[in-house]
């Protein structure tokens, strides 16, 4: 027959079991195992709040042809130890980002300059086969000249900033205790419109957004009977992914010039009835905050 300290930690197991599988069912995405998201198969990179805001943007009067040559790293940052010494803490793929942000956007015509080595090699093969018997159909059509941009987006990722914030909160009792860790990191964006013919930066922009680390863990440490210890643990951990916080500080940073830009008529809207826009709105009358 049980004694009732034995009966007493079963209910306590039980329990303790409880808390950890509803612990854990919020990582529990899919697949068929017991703790964690599982397999997924690939899909569209999420996005955030404000990849709604450009594609909610009102239209334009007319497409800006713009190019962007580099939009790269200049904060020399690389990952905290023990992670990595040689790992950069932020994404070196900001130019892509950036050229992903100006099309969905619909306010520009973005062309290819990062590669623009590769697209010279190309018409010289044409102009080469245009010269000889043969020529594939492919390659009769006669280039045309190379599309000039009329503004050039410069700038980059300039700051990144670790543990700016941590905190956390926990408590046991009866040697059943829960616990919160939290951390936040800071990505900075600088973004910048030029004129090509005048080379005058008409619009600078910087933005900034936070990067949260959190970490979640309960667990019981009871001693049953004499050498008899027992002990359970559960804990879930979330990291905002840095290269979507990157992407969302690119595109808040090119929602805010083109408001500046609508604001200063650099640019204009396709009516004058779309400045009533809600989301044009929201960012023409942003303001910096005071710290």
């Amino acid at each position: 027959m049980q004694s009732p300290q034995v009966k007493q930690i079963g209910k306590l197991v039980l329990i303790t079991a409880t808390m950890l599988l509803g612990a854990c069912s919020a990582v529990q995405k899919s697949g068929s195992a017991v703790f964690g998201p599982g397999e997924q198969e690939a899909q569209l990179t999420p996005r955030a709040s404000t990849y709604q805001d450009l594609k909610s943007l009102p239209a334009p009067r007319g497409k800006i042809v713009a190019t962007v040559y580099n939009f790269r790293d200049q904060t020399g940052q690389y990952k905290q130890a023990p992670a990595s010494s040689f790992s950069t803490a932020v994404t070196q793929g900001a130019t892509a980002m950036l050229i992903g942000a100006m099309q969905d956007s619909g306010w520009f015509i973005p062309l290819e300059r990062e590669g623009l080595q590769n697209i010279l090699t190309e018409r010289k093969i044409i102009r080469a086969a245009q010269k000889k018997p043969n020529t594939p159909i492919n390659n009769e059509i006669e280039l045309p000249s190379l599309l000039a941009a009329n503004v050039m987006l410069e700038g980059g990722i300039i700051g990144y900033d670790s543990n700016i914030k941590t905190g956390g909160l926990g408590a046991k009792y009866f040697g059943i205790g829960a616990s919160e860790q939290y951390r936040v990191d800071q990505v900075t964006v600088n973004l910048r419109a030029v004129d090509v013919r005048t080379g005058r930066i008409l619009h600078s922009v910087m933005t900034t957004k936070s990067v949260m680390s959190r970490e979640i863990s309960t667990g019981v440490f009871r001693f049953i009977e004499f050498k008899r210890l027992l002990e359970l643990e559960a804990g879930t951990t979330s990291n905002e992914p840095k290269q979507l916080c990157v992407l969302s500080a690119i595109e808040s940073a090119l929602l805010h010039l083109i408001a500046q830009g609508v604001k200063d008529k650099s640019w204009g809207l396709k009516s004058p009835k779309m400045i009533d826009s809600p989301v044009l709105k929201h960012y023409m009358n942003a303001q910096h905050e005071l710290i």
